[in-house]
């Protein structure tokens, strides 16, 4: 959806909510002439506001996320309606999730796949930056799915040694659809014979980003999900849920967010129920020769809305600099990198 539908639509909603005439009007010139604009009006719409009292426990005992300050951050959604907090800067104590983690002695998996120039283009960085930034000061577990080994073996001489590095071995597909939507069958199939017995939780990521800010264990939770950058400020009639009634992703407008498969993650129990069930919709849909529009997000947004996350991260997680400057987003956790789909997706 281009730029300048996804504009009238907004000004349509904004008239509808009676909100903000003049600013429309004055946006409405500027932003069809620049698209920067268009972000800052984007930005302005409102989100919902935490409806949980102040002193509200989300577990029993003295966890760290009954110590979430849900009203620290009013100009963001800090819970949603089934009482998962949404994690934003300024809403949580990091040292008070690292100390309660450090006496459980946990281990935490991350998963990311780099077949192809995805390797040679993005993985080293991915690597390097999470070597410094994902959970820092936990054990960490790397499962990486390669096609070339050898080259994983350059990157990895240079970690600080922190994690431990497993290589898996994967083909690559032809068509880089197929390399995305197979990762929930791959993902599914190393929980079940390796991660169990290795890891308490387990992060999977899309490798052509890179980690810029602490992503520790806070972000931790049975079930954890993305808000998504570029729709997290819009109205749900914007989001690109799947609409093909054939596909089992099938959704038309019904979700409570749209969710980013750039990450996701939790126990190991919980992705593999998450990756088991999306890896049964897309072979579904291959017996009915259909094809949902985002591929495995599109599946991964069906799972969670019928399977509501425990835990939300805010984009700041997952943030892409194309988007431009925010207020809410105070720190940039993971950036995409610059998308070179030319390149990155070409088959040699």
């Amino acid at each position: 959806m281009t730029d300048v539908c996804v504009f009238l639509l907004l000004c349509r909603y904004l008239v509808m909510k009676q909100k903000c005439f003049c600013l429309l009007l004055i946006f409405t010139v500027y932003s069809l002439v620049d698209p920067v604009f268009f972000r800052i009006l984007e930005g302005l719409i409102p989100m919902e506001k935490c409806h949980l009292s102040k002193g509200f426990k989300l577990k029993p005992g003295n966890h760290a996320d009954n110590h979430l300050d849900y009203w620290t951050r009013t100009d963001v959604q800090t819970c949603t309606k089934w009482n998962a907090p949404i994690i934003w800067d300024g809403t949580f104590n990091a040292e008070a999730y690292d100390e309660m983690y450090k006496k459980r002695n946990i281990v935490i998996g991350l998963t990311v796949f780099a077949v192809g120039n995805y390797l040679d283009m993005f993985l080293e960085r991915f690597l390097l930056s999470a070597d410094e930034h994902f959970m820092p000061g936990f054990r960490v577990i790397y499962y990486v799915f390669v096609d070339d080994v050898a080259k994983l073996r350059g990157i990895s001489v240079r970690l600080s040694g922190r994690g431990v590095l497993r290589d898996v071995a994967v083909e690559r597909q032809i068509r880089w659809q197929d390399n995305s939507m197979s990762r929930m069958k791959l993902i599914k199939e190393l929980i079940e014979t390796r991660v169990k017995n290795e890891a308490d939780y387990i992060f999977c990521f899309d490798v052509d980003q890179h980690f810029s800010g602490r992503f520790g264990t806070e972000a931790l939770g049975d079930s954890v999900a993305l808000l998504h950058a570029w729709f997290y400020r819009r109205p749900r009639f914007l989001y690109t849920y799947e609409t093909d009634p054939q596909s089992t992703a099938y959704m038309q407008s019904r979700g409570d967010f749209y969710y980013h498969a750039a990450v996701f993650g939790g126990t190991w129990q919980s992705v593999r129920r998450l990756t088991e069930a999306c890896h049964r919709g897309i072979l579904q849909d291959k017996q009915r020769k259909v094809e949902a529009r985002w591929h495995d997000e599109s599946h991964l947004n069906k799972y969670f809305w019928l399977h509501k996350p425990t835990k939300i991260l805010s984009p700041e997680y997952c943030w892409d600099p194309a988007i431009g400057w925010r207020t809410d987003i105070h720190i940039f956790r993971l950036q995409w990198v610059k998308k070179q789909y030319g390149a990155s997706r070409q088959v040699v």
